[in-house]
């Protein structure tokens, strides 16, 4: 494939300033968890999606003790509810601003954080086998090289641990966001298209600012295979309406499902294993 224009620091740099100004203007998508979450932060998390193709519960029935690391998670939300919940957390985001919601709501609500700031592509920072589960909410599409995310991801997660990661799907930003005349979408980026996607209308399918970059489900699917994983379950949480109007959010999605979430557990091999180190407890997660 080839080389995306733009270099692998350009697009860090750049998605680091756009999300922190989505931050600074309170962005949907960079709001903390509200107070009605921490009445009950087990059952929230259990409760927004947390389950897969056959409806099977992916998050274990107590996180107590459990080392997560929440993955590009900055914002004040899932870091400190997995916290509250009783795991111990650590946070990495590319987004100051982002990390900085995650701080103030440790402070607000007492609650313990290892937060860093870092790339998804460079775990660095971060020792072999660390974790018992990895939660990565969509960040994918930030990153021009997702194989490299993943070997990553595979680098610190515990053999038998679990990763759960979300997606945009490859067609849904492959295909325009408005309909066309007859109330259909068309696709009109190849899935090899290497440089980051053109800046789209406003709208729940793209962050104004980013870079962002179509990924195949090869790529992402079997990105995660290669890296070391077997994946578990795979499901396009349903964001349909019945009855919605043509070219809203819920129309579109009952043609292009925009998100595809992954289960999968680390084995004891592949890209990612390293020397030494004991297997983890296999664990059901979110």
């Amino acid at each position: 494939m080839k080389r995306p224009a733009v270099s692998r620091e350009a697009v860090l740099d750049h998605n680091a300033r756009a999300w922190d100004a989505l931050a600074a203007r309170g962005a949907a998508l960079a709001r903390p968890a509200v107070d009605e979450a921490f009445g009950d932060p087990r059952g929230w998390l259990g409760s927004g999606g947390a389950t897969g193709s056959a409806g099977r519960p992916w998050l274990p029935a107590r996180l107590d003790g459990l080392h997560v690391l929440c993955l590009a998670a900055g914002g004040g939300k899932h870091g400190p509810l997995y916290a509250a919940a009783g795991a111990n957390v650590t946070v990495v985001d590319l987004s100051p601003a982002m990390l900085e919601l995650d701080r103030q709501v440790a402070r607000e609500r007492k609650l313990q954080l290892e937060i860093l700031q870092g790339s998804i592509d460079d775990l660095s920072m971060l020792a072999h086998w660390s974790f018992d589960i990895v939660i990565h909410p969509v960040s994918t599409c930030y990153v021009p090289d997702v194989a490299r995310v993943f070997r990553e991801v595979a680098r610190v997660t515990k053999p038998g641990g679990r990763y759960v990661s979300q997606h945009k799907s490859p067609m849904s930003l492959q295909a325009t966001i408005e309909p066309n005349a007859a109330g259909r979408y068309e696709l009109r980026v190849p899935v090899t298209h290497p440089d980051p996607l053109s800046p789209a209308p406003p709208s729940r399918l793209r962050e104004p600012g980013t870079h962002e970059f179509v990924h195949s489900f090869a790529a992402l699917l079997g990105g995660i295979c290669a890296a070391g994983f077997v994946i578990e379950d795979v499901a396009e949480p349903d964001h349909t309406q019945p009855d919605a109007g043509v070219g809203t959010f819920a129309h579109r999605a009952s043609f292009l499902p925009p998100y595809i979430r992954v289960l999968a557990r680390r084995g004891a091999g592949g890209q990612g294993e390293a020397a030494g180190g004991s297997a983890g407890p296999i664990v059901l997660v979110e």
